[in-house]
């Protein structure tokens, strides 16, 4: 059998968690239209009769070092690169962004096999285009495999999977066959309601605001979740909140539905909006807020 890590690398919203999700037939990383969706390295399991594929997630990787918060993401998304046995670098279409000469000298640095994935392909209508883009990619870095796929469409996924597993060391498996994360449902909890919150949202709030599982509490019949959403101004904890609260009203029923068919329990949840001035440029309160490295 092969077994092994593979990093899912890129920039902001070139769609690393979609494809992750659709790799496992489960939904393990939140999701939306907005960069930045992922803040955690979280880890999908796969096991079949071919071995075990052990997908990390990760933060965009980007150029911005503006905010405590920002570096911090960067710095996950490196370490990412520490250990694993592939990468897969997922790409938006046929163009080179500014910051991927950055990610070529990374990993050139490492010295990992690389597959590149060309994702939302069915938008490309000329083949002559994808031929030639791919000979050119070839010429910048020495991948083992191309593979034009669709996140979102699930197209070609089938052939990504199989050549994940064709490139992945032989070992045993190192995750029981039937464990999907390596993340505890209360980590998973709070990501559902953050992900509801940043869809509902406009540009900018999302980014000022985390979610901190305060209680779980599993009773026999009912699982009760208390959650504080943090945000960083008045302002915008009136905006979460709604007029008449019915804003965070309706977040909470969004995310409970979502929650019952995670765990797989009658759900209580309860919703709290408080304020941590500045906390996405503070360090100590990012590591308070559970940003761990």
């Amino acid at each position: 059998m092969n077994c092994g890590y593979v990093a899912f690398i890129g920039q902001p919203n070139v769609g690393k968690s979609t494809l992750m999700n659709h790799l496992l037939g489960q939904k393990i990383s939140i999701t939306s239209r907005k960069p930045q969706t992922t803040r955690h390295q979280i880890l999908g399991i796969k096991t079949s009769d071919k071995g075990q594929a052990i997908y990390m997630d990760t933060p965009g990787m980007h150029d911005s070092s503006k905010k405590a918060f920002n570096r911090y993401l960067n710095r996950t998304a490196d370490t990412t690169l520490l250990g694993v046995d592939l990468v897969v670098w997922l790409i938006d279409g046929l163009a080179w962004q500014d910051y991927d000469d950055v990610i070529f000298k990374k990993l050139e640095r490492v010295n990992i096999p690389v597959i590149l994935a060309v994702n939302k392909i069915d938008r490309v209508k000329n083949k002559e285009a994808i031929f030639a883009f791919f000979a050119d990619a070839q010429k910048k870095f020495p991948f083992q495999e191309i593979v034009p796929i669709s996140a979102l469409k699930q197209t070609n996924l089938d052939l990504l999977d199989n050549l994940i597993m064709q490139l992945l060391p032989e070992g045993n498996t190192i995750y029981p066959e039937d464990q999907i994360t390596d993340r505890p449902e209360r980590f998973l909890v709070a990501e559902i309601i953050r992900e509801k919150l940043t869809r509902r949202l406009g540009d900018e709030l999302p980014y000022a605001l985390t979610v901190e599982i305060e209680k779980y509490e599993e009773l026999p019949h009912i699982t009760k979740i208390y959650a504080l959403i943090w945000v960083e101004r008045e302002t915008q904890k009136n905006i979460v909140i709604g007029k008449h609260g019915e804003f965070l009203k309706n977040i909470g029923i969004e995310a409970r539905k979502d929650i019952e068919n995670l765990i797989g329990s009658k759900v209580y949840l309860q919703l709290w909006v408080k304020v941590k001035s500045g906390w996405s440029d503070n360090e100590r309160a990012i590591q308070s807020l559970g940003f761990k490295e």
